[in-house]
């Protein structure tokens, strides 16, 4: 073989890493399971956008102030030492997560998840100004002009506002959001909030606006293991290619059946719908998000053919190839794999619900004075010196008392009274001693010791007391 015979046979042989996205066009639909989706965009951005503007004991329902290390969501209080609840609601999440795929697929992914959710706003105010997906196309292929550059404007200073909102209200979770407003009309943001906004509106206007299906495909790690949590009767977008195929266009007037063709009329809109640009017809796969736009867009056709509906449906594999009715489905729901998700599940959200029902209404950390262990006071006392650091988890004001045990005689020399405000946390030094009797008799060392603080009953309350362990040094 000549030099020029094998340079074009690596030539045939040289395969691209890389192949470039085509864009996406998805056409508008109507139909029932669009409706619902649309439902579900209003509710969730009426939770996201609407809860930080929400008042509560003249506060903000849900507030988590990183500077002052308090997080407050509606009566509650937490602490960074209420860490525990943070991972119990991971938890929950993820066997609701768990549960959910295993019984109804990535529904999830397709109502209410943000990107979804996002990505459905973004392509509506598109929609708006560039027109539907042949105008757009038409646009986007045509050469620069006025107005195609008026069009462009307007739909990215759309876009850009939603996202500095969505950065804005972000932001009103960390920042009390009435405080965070005042700021922003006399452009007084901090360089935190300031980066914070941006970057939070910048990752809105890139994911919804420009990335879409590849955060879905490419980004987003339930995509791609959601395989270990579907079966065979897991609900599911199915083609019903038994009753579909072979496929082909046909009249509206023509008989099928004399064709030698199914219901499927090869129209291509199930494609031109879809979000992620996949054709269902090709059978399952991990870029499906389930949001039912080719359901409806298929039964539309369906219904302009006089066929019934549901060649393109929800369903579940073993559904589709045994026939089952919807009554059969329900039955194969409670299986193993759903029971244990649902029985941890439960078991899980009990405990945190027990946990915060009983838990004390303030916390103790104790710190012991490293300068100085033990020393040697008046009339042979021996004093240890601590720092207590007590946490109000209430809103009203709240007063407390310590007492200490473990060792013979050990006592506080004046008795310790004070007061917290509503959620404050405060530092108190104290010093605890025991008698030169008792540092003569023991043993020299660290002695294991208790902390009592007792909340003081309040009208119709009783006493709530924490106790904590700490060490009494004596000096050999």
């Amino acid at each position: 073989m000549n030099s020029s015979a094998a340079d074009t046979a690596l030539a045939a042989q040289t395969v691209s890493l890389y192949q470039a996205s085509k864009k996406i066009y998805p056409r508008s639909v109507t139909g029932r399971f669009i409706t619902w989706r649309w439902a579900f965009v209003w509710l969730t951005q009426a939770v996201f956008y609407g809860l930080p503007w929400l008042m509560w004991n003249d506060r903000q329902a849900l507030l988590f102030e990183l500077g002052t290390r308090r997080f407050y969501i509606f009566g509650l209080v937490f602490y960074p030492q209420d860490f525990i609840y943070l991972t119990a609601l991971l938890l929950v999440s993820a066997y609701s997560l768990f549960l959910f795929t295993a019984v109804a697929g990535r529904l999830w992914c397709g109502y209410a998840c943000p990107q979804t959710v996002y990505t459905e706003i973004f392509m509506w105010v598109e929609r708006k100004i560039e027109g539907d997906r042949a105008a757009r196309m038409k646009l986007d292929d045509g050469a620069w002009t006025g107005g195609k550059l008026a069009r462009k404007a307007a739909k990215h200073g759309a876009w850009a506002g939603i996202a500095l909102w969505t950065g804005f209200t972000f932001v009103g979770y960390f920042t009390p959001i009435r405080t965070l407003a005042a700021e922003a009309m006399a452009f007084g943001f901090s360089a935190w909030e300031t980066f914070w906004v941006l970057f939070y509106g910048f990752a809105t206007y890139g994911n919804a606006g420009f990335m879409r299906e590849q955060v879905c495909k490419y980004m987003c790690p339930y995509a791609r293991f959601q395989s270990a949590m579907f079966d065979k009767d897991t609900l599911i977008i199915t083609y019903d290619a038994e009753r579909g195929e072979p496929r082909g266009s046909r009249s509206k007037k023509a008989d099928a059946t004399q064709l030698g063709l199914g219901a499927c009329v090869d129209c291509g809109l199930c494609v031109q719908v879809c979000p992620t640009g996949i054709d269902i017809r090709k059978g399952l796969q991990y870029e499906c998000i389930g949001c039912a736009a080719c359901v409806d867009v298929c039964d539309g056709v369906m219904d302009k053919m006089n066929y019934p509906r549901g060649l393109v449906r929800y369903d579940t594999q073993n559904g589709l190839q045994q026939h089952l009715s919807r009554a059969q489905l329900l039955r194969r729901v409670l299986r193993p794999r759903v029971l244990v998700y649902t029985t941890v599940l439960v078991l899980i959200c009990a405990g945190v619900a027990t946990s915060i029902a009983l838990r004390t209404p303030f916390r103790v950390d104790i710190v012991r004075d490293r300068a100085s262990l033990a020393r040697v006071v008046d009339d042979g006392f021996v004093e240890n010196v601590y720092r207590l650091q007590v946490m109000n988890a209430t809103e009203a004001a709240q007063s407390y008392t310590v007492a200490a045990d473990g060792l013979p005689g050990l006592a506080l020399p004046a008795p310790v009274l004070f007061t917290l405000g509503p959620a404050e946390a405060r530092w108190v030094t104290l010093s605890l001693r025991v008698p030169p009797e008792t540092a003569a008799s023991a043993q020299p060392g660290a002695h294991e010791i208790h902390f009592t603080v007792e909340r003081q009953a309040a009208p119709g309350d009783g006493p709530r007391a924490v106790r904590e362990k700490s060490t009494f040094v004596l000096p050999r």
